[in-house]
């Protein structure tokens, strides 16, 4: 009887060991790539690429997220294998925020950042104490003022940097106030205050075109380039670069021309 129950358990040691073997790691990426995205641009990019990745062996799974907290979370969880929804300075923030060490696997488009208002038509006709609202997150906030700085409305202190905050303004000759928004609410407030900044994945959805309706652009030259995060370790992996190729292809390419062009959305190399 001894005999018949240590045979027993190693048979289930063995069986332990050979399901613990074959089973997916948490941050292993093998047939399907479950992608976090907010709806567009991005989920209407990826979903441009499920044929060409099903070419290619993989199955394309996109999850759709409205905010810029989730995804990041999921992400970091392995509930999802990358993220394409953010730029690189606001991933860098996150990380530092949260103790995260998401990483980016390729660099694929910018959407130039813009104010603009239901109320005015120009910079000019912005008049003294204007409310304008801005991103409340840490980096698009940075992002929003500098862009008021290029358009001469306020003056940062030279040390602010990419996440200055409403305190870090030295001049404000027309004694603008701020109201800090989450970014998805900015759309839905513009008509609330005098202007807002708004990001371009939220301004598209919501019918705004940043060269026809923006009062001021931000410029191509954008440090703020839209990526596709992964956890580390994954950016070079066979499933997340077909993913980046895929993104970076012809058929995307025209489609982005002839969805936007008026360069709301602008791919990168």
């Amino acid at each position: 009887m001894k005999k018949i129950l240590v045979t027993f358990l190693v048979l289930v040691v063995l069986s332990a060991s050979v399901f613990a073997n074959g089973a997916k790691e948490a941050n292993e990426i093998t047939d399907t790539i479950r992608v976090g995205a907010t709806p567009d641009p991005h989920g209407v990019m990826l979903s441009l690429v499920v044929d060409d990745l099903a070419a290619e062996g993989y199955t394309l799974e996109v999850v759709e997220f409205t905010d810029y907290v989730t995804p990041n979370e999921a992400l970091q969880s392995g509930e999802i294998d990358a993220n394409f929804f953010q730029h690189l300075p606001y991933l860098e923030s996150f990380n530092a925020e949260r103790g995260y060490n998401l990483v980016s696997a390729g660099g694929i488009h910018i959407e130039p950042l813009a104010l603009y208002s239901k109320t005015y038509s120009s910079l000019d006709e912005i008049p003294e104490g204007a409310m304008i609202a801005i991103p409340n997150d840490p980096t698009n906030e940075g992002r929003a003022l500098l862009l008021l700085q290029s358009a001469g409305l306020i003056t940062l202190a030279e040390d602010a940097g990419l996440e200055a905050v409403p305190q870090d303004i030295v001049d404000n000759p027309k004694g603008l106030e701020f109201r800090e928004i989450e970014a998805a609410t900015l759309p839905r407030i513009l008509e609330d205050v005098d202007a807002a900044v708004i990001n371009g994945n939220y301004a598209i959805p919501a019918g705004l075109i940043a060269t026809r309706d923006g009062l001021y652009v931000e410029g191509a030259d954008s440090p703020y380039v839209n990526v596709i995060a992964v956890q580390p370790g994954n950016e070079e992996s066979p499933a997340i670069q077909a993913l980046v190729s895929a993104l970076k292809s012809d058929k995307v390419k025209d489609y982005v021309a002839q969805r936007y062009p008026n360069g709301e959305v602008v791919l990168v190399d």
